[in-house]
Order: C-alpha cells, then structure tokens, then sequence
C-alpha cells in the first residue's frame, strides 16, 4: 500500500521525462560532486591518514559530509572516538532518506544490500525530483554509479597527489566538500522551520568551534532540528489555545446582524424564502 501511494504521488500530475533528460541531470550531479573527492584524498592524507585508510573510507562509509567531518576532527587534533561520533551522527540521516527511497524505487530484496550504499545526498535529491518510478529508478542508478566510481577514482588521485599540493589549507580544499554539501541542501530548505534549523545548526557549529573539543561542535548543531521543532510546536499550541480562548461575541453579533438584515427584506407575496 506504501508503494502504491508512493508512486501515486509521482505519477499524480500525470508528467513524463525522457531518460535521456534524466541521464544528463544525473551524470551533472555524479560528475559535480564526484570531482570533489580529489578535496577528500588530500585533506585525508594530511590530516595523518595513510593511502589505505583514505581509499578505504570513500569505499565502504561514501557519504562526502561524514568523511570530511571525519579527517577534519582529526586534522585539528580532536579524539578519534570523538571524531568518529561526529562523522556517524551526521550519516544517520542516510538511514531516513533509505526509509523513503525504499518505497519510491520498490527494488528487488536481492538489490536492496547493494543500493544502500548508494543511499546519500546526491542520489536522493535526484531520486526525489523525477515524476515517475522508471526516472526515479534511472536518476538513482546513474546518480550513484557515476558518483561513486568518480569519488572513488578522484579519492585516490588526491591521496596520491597530497605530497605534491603541499598544504591543503593554503588551497581551501578542505571546504570544497562542504560548499557542495550546502549547495545541494540550500534549495531543500524551503519552509521557515527549515530554514531557521539550518541557521541555529550553523550559528552552533561555528560559534561553539573555538570553545570546544574538535569534532563535538558537529553534536551539538545537530541538536538544533529538535530544538527549532520544540520551539514550533509549543508556538503552535499557545495559538490553538488562544484561538480557542477567543470570545464569541463577535461571531454571535455577525449572525444576529445577518438575522436583522435578512428580516428586513421584503419578501415578495407568493413566494418561499430559500432556505
């Protein structure tokens, strides 16, 4: 029943995409962010991290946000459980996207494993703006194959290339991951409860940077989604209440005004007032 309503809610206004139109949209966004991972190699290697263990992250955790939370807690010298934490709090919410590609896609059980390493950002942005299962199926395929080669292939390059660049820091590529992070989140956030979670997140983050350990800033921005929730939904409750505190005194008035009014009226002999 899920997957009915899922795909009733696509196909709703009845619109159709050319694969090709989705193939182009889906190899922008793998080749865009894929380039990034050259970001990821060299700030991986000079945060202390060998060639194996670079490799070895965009392989099995591939998710760019964790990543670089994770080698820059360690570049500023934070703990490595602390670091790690950081980096697994802000993978979680691969899980929830899962939740609802899960039902878009409809995949085979066997395929399952499989495409849920391919459950990221990216792919679910793109998953999310097709019309149809067929295109969503062709947008998260393309999407995460690109991507994850191309992340793959470029993670390498930079590790392998850190000693020639010399200082990272000196090029700001430690921050090419998360300008593409933000740049594919900012259009998401469209409501103002959105908007105003993503802005105390960042308020928390950088204000709480210099003040403590490496890695915890991430924790505790994190805390802001519930927080600006909380905050609605008490804001919410105090109008409901005083809506329904409201005197009815101006209701009752419009409708004895409307009485008056409709008493006054001469009504033609012979006929029946409609009622």
């Amino acid at each position: 029943m899920a997957q009915q309503t899922a795909l009733a809610d696509m196909a709703a206004d009845g619109t159709e995409k050319p694969d090709s139109a989705v193939v182009r949209d889906a190899l922008g966004v793998g080749v865009a962010v894929g380039l990034s991972g050259v970001a990821f190699g060299v700030t991986s290697v000079g945060s202390g991290l060998g060639l194996l263990q670079t490799c070895a992250l965009s392989l099995l955790v591939f998710t760019g946000a964790s990543q670089f939370a994770l080698v820059g807690a360690l570049a500023a010298g934070g703990n490595p459980l602390t670091a790690a934490a950081g980096a697994f709090f802000l993978g979680v919410r691969n899980a929830f996207y899962g939740l609802r590609l899960s039902q878009l896609l409809a995949l085979r059980r066997a395929v399952r494993p499989l495409a849920a390493q391919w459950v990221i950002d990216e792919t679910t942005a793109v998953t999310l703006a097709q019309p149809t299962r067929r295109a969503a199926r062709i947008g998260f395929t393309v999407t995460g194959l690109s991507l994850y080669l191309l992340w793959n292939l470029t993670t390498l390059l930079g590790a392998v290339g850190a000693k020639a660049i010399g200082d990272s820091d000196a090029w700001g590529l430690d921050a090419a991951g998360p300008a593409v992070f933000l740049a594919l989140l900012a259009p998401m956030l469209k409501t103002s409860t959105e908007r105003m979670a993503a802005g105390l997140a960042i308020l928390l983050g950088l204000g709480l940077l210099p003040v403590l350990p490496a890695g915890v800033p991430v924790l505790v921005a994190a805390l802001a989604a519930p927080a600006v929730l909380f905050a609605e939904g008490r804001r919410s409750g105090r109008t409901r209440q005083n809506a329904s505190d409201a005197p009815d005194g101006q209701a009752v008035s419009d409708g004895q005004d409307g009485q008056d009014a409709s008493a006054g009226q001469h009504v033609p002999d012979g006929s029946e007032e409609v009622r």
